[in-house]
């Protein structure tokens, strides 16, 4: 173990005795905040400090079996004691290792999927709706909740631009290597002469801001406008003005909220979606510098990169980023994202583990 490594370990063990002894204090008991955060940080210690000890234990253990090797009637068994210390030394510190990286504070939060179709006309908007409906489908077999926010429909099925927000433990965990552009290959039912066609889509996940206030957005920097509602909605739809469209002026980003009936609750959900838009803008910003010198751009959310590709003659949906192919796009497009997930995020663990490493 490096004693870069062994340093972050006694700074952790150190920080959870400390928020051990504060969780007893009357003071903190009280306040209820501050005894939630504290209590958080010991749930996320607590598996990393239990394997610190366990592996400060078998180093004790392999230092006693050395010290029996001196004696000549106890050496076969220091030996045996000793080989399976060293082994079990060597996965605890594989265990470690995983446990010491730092997790993504936005995992656990709640996301705003946005879909827009891209290249490709009328078919990148089938497409779109495709993805869409895909996501939605993931979305319900994990029991998160889904709102829709906006919509754009394209003119022969699916969006040209297609915006919810989706409630649930681990959503941008699971969901953010999804950001990128998706290219679809296959013949479109317009299309007479059997040929295969190429298009792409772009998929936005942002990570839902709990609280507006945590971005700075001054009132004067906003232009807000309201519209009439269209699409689905009985006799509400083009009766008021219940549709917002926010302008932050400065960033010149603009968002739209037109599926609620009350113009007060568009507006809040608006808001909120302003807000996450720009946050996840900034953190790109940052992101991007910190990722130039990493060889594994995973989920770095550079919509200019093709991620994925979907080939329908071939069944296959390849991920670029890790080589991934699979001859599973039937399952896939169903809402089984699996199979592509779980890949996606052990090579992010891995290049997580080579960077701790260094």
């Amino acid at each position: 173990m490096t004693p870069e490594i062994k340093q972050k370990l006694a700074i952790a063990e150190e920080r959870f005795e400390e928020i051990t002894r504060l969780l007893t204090e009357p003071d903190v008991m009280s306040n209820q905040n501050r005894f939630r955060d504290l209590s958080k940080e010991y749930a996320h210690l607590e598996p990393l400090i239990a394997v610190y000890r366990n592996y400060q234990a078998t180093e004790q253990e392999l230092s006693e079996a050395k010290e029996m090797m001196a004696d000549e009637e106890l050496k076969d068994l220091a030996q045996e004691s000793m080989a399976e210390s060293k082994a079990r030394l060597e996965q605890l510190e594989k265990s470690l290792k995983v446990l010491l990286i730092p997790k993504d504070p936005n995992d656990d939060k709640n996301i705003y999927l946005e879909v827009r179709a891209g290249t490709g006309g009328d078919e990148a908007a089938i497409f779109a709706g495709d993805l869409f409906r895909m996501y939605m489908r993931y979305a319900e077999k994990q029991g998160w909740q889904t709102e829709l926010i906006s919509t754009h429909e394209g003119e022969h099925g699916g969006f040209k631009e297609v915006i919810a927000l989706i409630k649930g433990e681990g959503c941008y965990g699971d969901l953010k290597f999804e950001s990128g552009t998706h290219r679809v290959q296959r013949v479109p039912e317009t299309e007479s002469q059997g040929r295969v066609h190429t298009s792409a889509c772009t998929v936005a996940i942002l990570p839902e801001v709990n609280q507006v206030e945590s971005v700075d957005i001054k009132p004067s920097d906003l232009r807000i406008d309201t519209f009439r509602s269209s699409g689905a909605g009985g006799q509400h739809v083009n009766t008021t003005d219940s549709a917002v469209r926010i302008t932050h002026i400065p960033t010149n980003t603009v968002v739209e909220c037109q599926d609620e009936r009350s113009q007060h609750k568009n507006k809040a959900k608006a808001m909120s979606l302003l807000a996450s838009r720009i946050l996840a803008a900034q953190q790109q910003a940052i992101h991007s510098e910190q990722s130039e010198a990493r060889k594994l751009q995973v989920g770095s959310g550079d919509r200019s990169q093709r991620i994925r590709t979907y080939n329908y003659p071939q069944g296959r949906i390849t991920d670029h980023r890790i080589n991934l192919t699979l001859y599973q796009l039937g399952e896939i497009i169903e809402g089984q994202l699996e199979p592509v997930i779980e890949p996606l995020k052990q090579a992010e663990q891995a290049d997580l583990l080579a960077q701790l490493g260094r």
